[in-house]
């Protein structure tokens, strides 16, 4: 694979390099419009293919903020279309890593001193290379490691990067007025989180040792000497990531064991740590010989307040989605229900809401869920797919819910997909046997 000797990290290269893939795009729909005159056909999925690598290859190069975002767009799959799916999905796995010269400065600047004087043996070529780091093996005393090293720049582009892609956003997701601004600062805190590698040693540290109880989930250890703000070192783990063990053959007893633990690892950072892993992509988690379930990444840690905590489980209770006066109660709480909106509004937004939480809270209402049920995953897409094309709802604005739904959502869709992905049942309620 290609590997880069910099990164643009000045705001007007950044810009530029999105203007030259804003053009490519721009070319992809001249393209699209002159063959359909021509041959009047309108099949828009080659036009999303094109759209999709271009918008990916643009943001690839650029890494951090801007590649995060394809990154946590490409968990939404009921949202975009395939192509971006496919093409945003590689963000997790398939991105150019730093050249050799530039990971020797990147360490020598983060530690201090070249990796040959730090470690016994460092290789240069990178393990994985992601949207904000990439990962390097070395040695050091018998101890075989992996040390995370970030991207120069990342940091320090964060705000900029998502004033570029703010417009896209407000447009896809139908966000109107200053309002806005809560939902951005939460996702530009998030990413400025994600780039303290500290934060995220102290997070990995406290989650690991606190889960340690729940069968069948192992961490890494952590090394504090080899860590920096920049940089990140911990055990080097043997396994396979999650989405390469999803496709091969495996007994559903064991697919099963694999969901249940992944189900309440989750649960148990819910309910149990009131803060929780907020990234679960496939990458984050790797399966070894034993189909034990190994979590490798602590970055994207979302705490959540009482405040929210209470209102938003108690909307996932079947009696309440049920009990109008409770129903509305607790959609104000959550801020779905404005003061400002008009009674078509209320019933307008009540309606909604109540057929999305029959459908999403589903696992939450029996003792077990089966996570391969075809039905409910087309039930998704469909209601997906009418909330995209629905022109009322476009009309009206879209800046509802607490700032925490983005992450605490995002978490459940994500935590979904890997289990579909796994094709597991599993008990709902097995985790509360490690709260206490």
């Amino acid at each position: 694979m290609k590997t880069l000797d910099s990164i643009p990290t000045k705001k007007i290269e950044r810009a530029t390099k999105l203007v030259t893939t804003g053009a490519k795009i721009g070319g992809n729909y001249l393209r699209y419009y002159g063959e359909k005159l021509l041959t009047g056909d309108s099949d828009k999925s080659k036009l999303d293919q094109n759209n999709a690598k271009d918008i990916y290859d643009g943001l690839k190069e650029l890494k951090g903020s801007a590649l995060k975002v394809a990154q946590m767009l490409s968990m939404e799959k009921n949202l975009l279309p395939q192509a971006y799916v496919e093409q945003f999905s590689l963000s997790q796995f398939s991105v150019p890593p730093l050249s050799g010269p530039l990971v020797k400065k990147t360490i020598r600047t983060y530690l201090g001193e070249d990796p040959e004087v730090l470690f016994d043996t460092f290789s240069y070529e990178s393990e994985n290379a992601a949207s904000i780091g990439q990962v390097h093996r070395a040695t050091k005393n018998g101890k075989s490691l992996a040390i995370k090293i970030q991207y120069p720049g990342v940091s320090s582009s964060i705000r900029s990067d998502l004033a570029i892609v703010k417009p896209i956003a407000l447009k896809m997701f139908n966000l109107k007025g200053k309002d806005t601004d809560r939902y951005f600062n939460e996702v530009e805190n998030k990413l400025l989180e994600e780039t303290d590698y500290l934060q995220e040693l102290e997070s990995s540290q406290y989650i690991s040792q606190a889960a340690q109880k729940i069968p069948h989930l192992k961490f890494p250890k952590y090394y504090e000497e080899w860590s920096t703000a920049r940089t990140l070192t911990m055990d080097w783990m043997e396994g396979i990531h999650l989405s390469e063990y999803t496709e091969q053959e495996h007994s559903q007893e064991t697919r099963d064991i694999l969901g249940q633990t992944l189900w309440d690892f989750y649960m148990f950072q819910i309910h149990g740590l009131n803060k929780v892993q907020a990234d679960p992509h496939p990458g984050n988690f790797m399966v070894d010989k034993q189909d034990q379930l190994i979590a490798i990444d602590f970055g994207c840690i979302k705490s959540i307040p009482k405040d929210f905590y209470i209102p938003y489980f108690e909307l996932s209770k079947k009696e309440n989605i049920e009990n109008s006066s409770v129903f509305d109660q607790l959609l104000r709480e959550l801020e779905i229900l404005l003061p400002t909106d008009t009674p078509a509004e209320q019933e307008f937004f009540t309606g909604l809401f109540q057929k999305m939480m029959r459908l999403f809270t589903r696992p939450f209402h029996d003792s077990t869920f089966d996570f391969s049920d075809v039905e409910f995953w087309d039930a998704i897409t469909d209601l997906s797919k009418t909330f995209a094309e629905d022109d009322q709802l476009r009309k009206m604005n879209g800046n509802r819910g607490s700032k925490h739904f983005i992450y605490i959502n995002r978490t459940f869709f994500g935590l979904y997909h890997l289990l579909h992905d796994l094709g597991a049942k599993i008990n709902t309620e097995e985790y509360k046997k490690y709260l206490n």
